[in-house]
């Protein structure tokens, strides 16, 4: 079939299906203009927790649908490709990170919503780089606190809050990658740019970015503020809605290390013929422990309680 003809299919099989598709920024241009909602991990989590639909889609991640199942156990969740994984959920071992908090039994345990269901077990509160600095703020300030597994992310809210905490030494291979020298190559090319970067860069990128925020963060400063050129140090996906917005601004995907841009193969292996598959099979599905479900959703709840 053609591309548009699988987008036939595929508004279809939603209507008979009562499907719902939600989609991360990081997904390709066509992925996105076919999906229900587009958002960040936070508002994806909202929506996947309050929808009329009878069947998620979800093109995105793997813990992006395990946190879709955790919200919406009644109902089925897909994933068009079960290997589509995360680095920095993968770089934080439940085994190894159960064993890292019982060295620090009085510690409140917050991880990052970029973890496997069986982390999410283990804490007492979700976070995401967009809501990550409101719920430490939230926290009595002698509390102890293990943030997992970001260590970028935890170093950057552990300055912004003042907040000493035990910190996982976890990454991920998309931000970890971003070239500082080739940001400052295309900077004397273009040197009106200003560098806007997402908190799980490392610390170089973020001392010479002119602004740091989450993926919603980055589109709403780009659209207030002045500005005609950017580089954007975070995964190129999400450039597609910046263009959409503010089409006349220019925007330069920053290089990493290794390619010419810093993609995220996992999230790339989610395509449009993937989701018109999983919709007529309704498989991959997200199958999850019933106690497994009760002990994740306590620590997602209460970050939706404390982001409202």
């Amino acid at each position: 079939m053609k591309q548009e003809d699988y987008v036939t299919e595929i508004k279809k099989l939603k209507k008979e299906r009562n499907a719902i598709i939600l989609a991360h920024y990081y997904q390709t241009s066509d992925i996105q203009e076919i999906a229900d909602f587009v958002g960040d991990s936070l508002a994806l989590s909202q929506k996947a927790a309050d929808n009329e639909a009878d069947v998620i889609l979800f093109a995105g991640v793997k813990f992006m649908a395990e946190t879709a199942k955790i919200l919406s156990p009644q109902k089925k969740v897909l994933l068009p490709d079960i290997e589509a994984g995360c680095s920095l959920a993968d770089s934080c071992d439940p085994k190894e990170f159960k064993k890292f908090i019982e060295k620090y039994p009085d510690h409140t345990v917050i991880t990052y919503i970029n973890t496997s269901v069986e982390i999410k077990a283990l804490s007492n509160i979700i976070c995401t780089s967009l809501n990550a600095k409101k719920i430490i703020e939230s926290l009595p300030k002698g509390e102890k606190i293990i943030f997992a597994p970001d260590i970028n992310l935890g170093n950057y809210v552990s300055l912004r809050t003042g907040r000493e905490m035990v910190i996982w030494d976890g990454a991920c291979h998309v931000h970890e990658d971003i070239s500082l020298e080739e940001i400052l190559n295309i900077k004397e090319k273009e040197p009106s740019a200003k560098i806007i970067a997402h908190p799980e860069c490392n610390a170089s990128i973020r001392m010479i970015a002119d602004f740091i925020g989450s993926t919603t963060a980055l589109l709403k400063y780009i659209e207030t503020d002045k500005n005609m050129i950017y580089i954007v140090a975070t995964e190129p996906g999400v450039i597609y809605q910046m263009k959409k917005t503010r089409p006349k601004k220019k925007f330069i995907a920053a290089p990493s290390l290794h390619f010419s841009h810093s993609e995220c193969n996992f999230m790339k292996m989610i395509t449009i013929k993937k989701i018109y598959d999983c919709l007529k099979k309704e498989k991959p599905e997200i199958i999850i422990d019933e106690n497994l479900v009760n002990k994740a959703v306590k620590p997602i709840i209460r970050m939706l309680e404390l982001s409202n």
